[in-house]
């Protein structure tokens, strides 16, 4: 005798085992974790996964007046005025420049800066772009020493023609070249049109910068005894990542 249906029908059997699937399945779902996008902690590990945005760029001369900077006294230096969105150095007798006004907010390490310089007449540098390296500043120059020579001044006491960052490159009056410069805890990198020609670790260096541009610090650009033009200067600050792709390889 079926004692769950003496009545002999077997339909109760066959609903009761699928009633309790049922039941088991609710349970389950009663008491799993939700996952849902308001969930905090989800948000949380979402948030990890997502790129963080890099930093914008500050733009440092607008285009229209010297507004930001001041021009500093080296003696026998040229006029500096806004031309045709172009900020220009005429020629000195030696230096002529720009010194950043307000310095406050200059990030002294981890950071990058574009701008644009054009030698407009003579035969030296016409960038020479002081910048901090923590709490000490150092020159980049451009088509310096007789019109070629590129680096960094100084390194260790050795100025842009007698240390490793020096290189030679030819530049033609009227021709804007674009200069890109980065600064970590690591390293001095800068790229001219795209292509590096400094790459300069920082671990046990010594960067100082020559007496002649101490007016320039802790970020200015002169040129020598050469008119140039400049343009696009501007700053950002770099992302941790990027700031990481420096350090040494273990």
């Amino acid at each position: 005798m079926n004692i769950l249906n003496p009545s002999g029908n077997t339909s109760l059997q066959t609903r009761l085992p699928q009633t309790g699937l049922l039941l088991i399945l609710i349970f389950s779902l009663m008491t799993s974790p939700v996952v849902s996008a308001d969930n905090p902690a989800e948000k949380k590990e979402a948030g990890k996964a997502e790129k963080q945005p890099e930093p914008k760029w500050i733009s440092l001369f607008n285009g229209k007046n010297l507004d930001g900077w001041k021009v500093p006294q080296f003696g026998g230096e040229g006029e500096v005025h806004v031309e045709k969105g172009n900020l220009i150095l005429e020629m000195g007798v030696d230096l002529t420049g720009v010194t950043l006004d307000d310095p406050k907010n200059l990030p002294l390490t981890n950071y990058e800066v574009e701008l644009e310089a054009m030698r407009v007449d003579g035969t030296d540098f016409f960038c020479g772009l002081t910048f901090p390296v923590k709490k000490d500043p150092c020159s980049f120059i451009l088509g310096g020493w007789g019109g070629s020579l590129c680096g960094i001044s100084s390194i260790d006491g050795d100025d842009a023609s007698q240390n490793s960052t020096t290189t030679f490159q030819t530049f033609k009056k009227n021709q804007w070249y674009k200069i890109r410069l980065q600064v970590t805890d690591h390293k001095i990198q800068v790229w001219l049109d795209g292509k590096q020609i400094v790459d300069q670790n920082l671990k046990d260096r010594k960067i100082s910068i020559r007496h002649e541009v101490e007016l320039s610090r802790p970020f200015g650009i002169t040129s020598f005894s050469t008119t140039a033009a400049l343009k696009d200067i501007r700053i950002r600050k770099l992302t941790p990542e990027e700031v990481a792709k420096t350090a040494p390889q273990k």
